[in-house]
């Protein structure tokens, strides 16, 4: 049975609708960051700052990259608080091996689990009770700073105001697909939350680059009302207590953390699985924001390849060269700005492979989370 043409004119004008959702959030949100300049400062304070890493069975990566962290050009008072949760490695003393160089390590050694306390919330909130200074610098266990000055250019942007300054947790650059697909995503994920902050509607930030004043913290007591949910330390804190004022972002490249992607498909599934699981709990404005823009990312090409086959050809193609034209300077600008430069190349084949991405996580919106540390 055929259907009529008036069904195929509907849906290239749904098309169409969904071209122009797209656009604007290229073009309000996401030109934010493409078109944005790192702020001069005539006066560079360096304020005494307490980074924050928990770990369990970690020993590997302590040894890989705690080095990184421990020889920071920094002046100023700083410590590095080490939380091993339990570990049943040499994690322990490959910390008081570190102890034996560097005085300024704060090693806790937690040996019992918190009861009805899932994922690492209960070790990152002894971390932060523990350390000594305002202004807190979480990273994990398996991260690396991209340079000797990360707390120096993290720590720059705090004022009067700020209270949360967002960072980016970047993947090392390695060969093969599935390394491709993981960055694209994190740098998807990544021009979303920093755009939204400088367009006044930070909803998270990531726990590989993440920095906030302990009385945040103390002023909302902790975790207490996620304390339930495995995951979320990180960004569903941030959708908590960050505001338009008290919200800033550094994207130097010199204050990137970079980590090991995951190796295979399955690890990284897993691993995005936990971090969707939140979503459902974000403020509503936030989850409309962001359920609004996958929705029309998913619809653009199945709706394309209908208008192309039951619709005049041309149009549609018309259509969607505006937003790949749009999509293609705003990308091109904010990989430059994170440092993911050489994905450009690549960004229409992964901007399509997004569509089956959001097909193989789409689980995660009712799959209840695991109760696992991470």
């Amino acid at each position: 049975m055929m259907l009529p043409p008036i069904l195929w004119t509907i849906l290239f004008y749904v098309f169409c609708s969904v071209i122009a959702i797209q656009v604007f959030y290229y073009l309000y949100f996401f030109s934010r960051l493409a078109t944005y300049t790192i702020p001069g400062k005539e006066v560079t304070n360096e304020h005494p700052i307490s980074v924050v890493i928990c770990a369990r069975d970690e020993a590997e990566n302590l040894a890989r990259n705690l080095p990184g962290v421990l020889v920071q050009e920094y002046k100023s008072s700083h410590e590095v608080v080490l939380v091993n949760d339990n570990s049943t490695d040499e994690g322990r003393y490959v910390i008081e091996e570190f102890q034996k160089s560097f005085k300024n390590i704060n090693h806790i050694q937690l040996t019992q689990e918190a009861k009805m306390i899932t994922g690492k919330k209960f070790p990152l909130s002894m971390g932060i009770r523990s350390a000594k200074y305002e202004i807190l610098l979480l990273t994990d266990a398996d991260c690396m700073p991209a340079s000797e000055f990360w707390i120096q250019k993290m720590q720059d942007e705090y004022d009067d105001k700020t209270e949360i300054v967002l960072g980016y947790g970047a993947y090392h650059k390695k060969p093969g697909l599935l390394n491709k697909l993981i960055r694209f995503e994190t740098f998807h994920t990544a021009i979303q939350y920093l755009s939204y902050a400088l367009a006044g509607k930070p909803y998270m930030g990531v726990g590989r680059n993440l920095s906030y004043k302990k009385e945040v913290f103390l002023r909302n007591k902790g975790f207490s009302s996620i304390n339930h949910i495995p995951s979320g330390d990180d960004d569903l804190f941030i959708n908590q207590v960050a505001t338009a004022e008290n919200t800033a972002i550094v994207i130097d490249p010199l204050a990137h953390t970079l980590s090991e992607p995951k190796k295979s498909w399955g690890d990284w599934m897993t691993q995005k699985y936990r971090h969707y699981t939140t979503g459902r709990y974000y403020k509503a404005s936030h989850k409309f924001l962001l359920g609004l823009y996958s929705l029309s990312l998913f619809l653009v090409y199945p709706l394309l390849a209908v208008s192309i086959i039951f619709y005049n050809w041309w149009i549609p193609l018309v259509v969607y060269a505006v937003r790949l034209l749009v999509q293609a300077v705003v990308f091109f600008k904010g990989m430059k700005k994170l440092n993911e430069q050489d994905l450009w190349p690549w960004f229409l084949l992964l901007d399509i492979w997004m569509f089956f991405y959001f097909i193989f996580t789409i689980p995660a919106i009712w799959k209840a989370p695991r109760k696992n540390w991470a």
